[in-house]
C-alpha cells in the first residue's frame, strides 16, 4: 500500500482512509474529529450571527427545477455558503474540505467535480421527514455531508438526531440513530440511504451538503 502512495506522490491520511474504508463497507461513515473544537465554535457563531442579520429562508424541497416548500415536510431555515465570497472563518471549512474532495478523487477516483454547502438552523419541534437526497431529473449528488454545529452540551433529550435506514438482507432495514453533537460529520451515500431529521427540541444546528460529479 505505502508503494501505490509513493507512486502517487502523497502520504495515506489515517481519518480520510477511515472515513473511505466506512464508506465502502457500510455506505456512510461518522466522524467526531472533522475539525476541532475551536474551528466548530467559530462556525457556531458564524451560523448565529447570520442567522441574527436575517439572512436564512425557510427551506424548500425539491432542486431549482421542482421546488416547494411545505413545512409539514421539512422545517429548517438555511443560508446558502458561497466559496467566491466565504468569510475568513468560512474559508477554515472549504480548506479542509476541498483537501478531503482531492484525497477523496486520488484514491478513489470518484471525479467529484463540484459541492455546495448550507447552513441549517431547525427550530424546536421541526424535522425532515424520510427522503433521499437525489432528483429524479438530476442525480449528480454523491455523497452528503452534515458538520454538527451544536452547543457542547447537546443531550438525546434534544431529539434532532439524524435516522438512516440502511437496506438489509431478505429485505430487511436497520435504522442508525445518530445524534447531533458538536464537532460530529456524518457522510453517506446519496442515492443509497435514506434519512430523516427526528424533531429537534431546542435549535439544531449544522452545515449540510453534498459533494457532486458535475
Amino acid at each position: 500500500m505505502s508503494e501505490i502512495y509513493s507512486q502517487l506522490d502523497f502520504e495515506p491520511h489515517p481519518l480520510y482512509e477511515s472515513i473511505i474504508a466506512d464508506l465502502i463497507y457500510k455506505n456512510y461513515s461518522v466522524i467526531d474529529h472533522f475539525f476541532d473544537t475551536q474551528t466548530v465554535t467559530l462556525l457556531r457563531d458564524s451560523l448565529l450571527n447570520h442567522f441574527e442579520e436575517d439572512r436564512f429562508k425557510k427551506a424548500a424541497i425539491g432542486n431549482k427545477t421542482n421546488k416547494l416548500v411545505a413545512a409539514g415536510i421539512r422545517g429548517d431555515y438555511i443560508l446558502w455558503i458561497d466559496e467566491r465570497i466565504q468569510t475568513q472563518i468560512e474559508s477554515l471549512f472549504f480548506k479542509q474540505i476541498n483537501q478531503f474532495i482531492k484525497y477523496l478523487n486520488r484514491t478513489c477516483f470518484l471525479g467529484i467535480l463540484q459541492h455546495e454547502f448550507h447552513y441549517a438552523l431547525y427550530p424546536p419541534g421541526t424535522g425532515y421527514k424520510r427522503h433521499l437526497d437525489t432528483f429524479q431529473n438530476d442525480d449528480k449528488r454523491k455523497l452528503s455531508i452534515a458538520f454538527y454545529l451544536n452547543e457542547p452540551d447537546w443531550k438525546a433529550s434534544d431529539g434532532g438526531a439524524l435516522a438512516m435506514y440502511i437496506d438489509k438482507k431478505d429485505s430487511l432495514e436497520e435504522t442508525i440513530t445518530v445524534l447531533p453533537e458538536a464537532g460530529r460529520m456524518v457522510i453517506f451515500e446519496s442515492q443509497k440511504i435514506p434519512h430523516e431529521v427526528l424533531l429537534a427540541q431546542r435549535n439544531r444546528l449544522s452545515i449540510t451538503g453534498w459533494l457532486k460529479t458535475s
